[in-house]
């Protein structure tokens, strides 16, 4: 069993959903294949300007007010980055240049950096706290992020992400190819994932 967890560190919500990722793909039984993309180009094929977050200012106002909120209740740290939305191009890339739990271990302490502490991730030294943050040597993961192999594998999964219908982040896209969009929704994820069904997720 195994979900795609589509996600873009520009994303609001795909802090929340990295940061209790692990936990409960652990207690499921499930893997997770960590999936960074780009959310521009799927933005610009609907003909939107921007993160729709940010469409009017009481819905942008609500986001803030509901990010805190919800990272308050989960005991996550969290600072309103100056810059929203931020440049990912980098981190996405060095996140692909890496495998498995390192992946993984560099996703978290990305989002940690940026939401957790205002950080801009557009900048290399904020990805080399990352990475020295999640036990990575910062000189290795720099490299990998400008390899070939990793930019075009983050224009791979840009195509990917379109070619499963996603059109916002968090997504997670089950084996049967069902989506679930956002943060609120990864429960509902797993469940399908594991037996099919909603049922046991009201």
């Amino acid at each position: 069993m195994a979900i795609r967890f589509f996600f873009d560190f520009s994303s609001s919500y795909s802090y929340l959903t990295a940061m209790r990722m692990e936990a409960l793909a652990d207690a499921e039984g499930i893997e997770v294949v960590w999936t960074p993309f780009l959310l521009g180009p799927i933005f610009a094929e609907a003909g939107l300007g921007g993160t729709p977050n940010l469409s009017s200012e009481a819905k942008g106002a609500f986001m803030w007010e509901d990010l805190a909120r919800r990272a308050a209740h989960r005991g996550l740290p969290f600072v309103k980055p100056d810059v929203f939305p931020q440049k990912s191009v980098a981190a996405g890339r060095a996140a692909l240049a890496l495998e498995g739990a390192e992946r993984a271990a560099f996703t978290r302490a990305v989002f940690h950096c940026e939401w957790g502490k205002g950080m801009d991730i557009g900048q290399p030294e904020t990805l080399a706290e990352a990475a020295r943050a999640a036990g990575l040597d910062p000189e290795r993961v720099a490299a990998g992020a400008t390899s070939d192999a990793a930019k075009a594998g983050l224009f791979a999964n840009v195509a990917a992400a379109k070619a499963a219908g996603v059109f916002g982040a968090p997504t997670f896209v089950t084996e049967d190819g069902s989506r679930f969009w956002g943060d609120a929704q990864l429960r509902d994820a797993f469940g399908w994932e594991r037996a099919g069904t909603l049922a046991d997720l009201a």
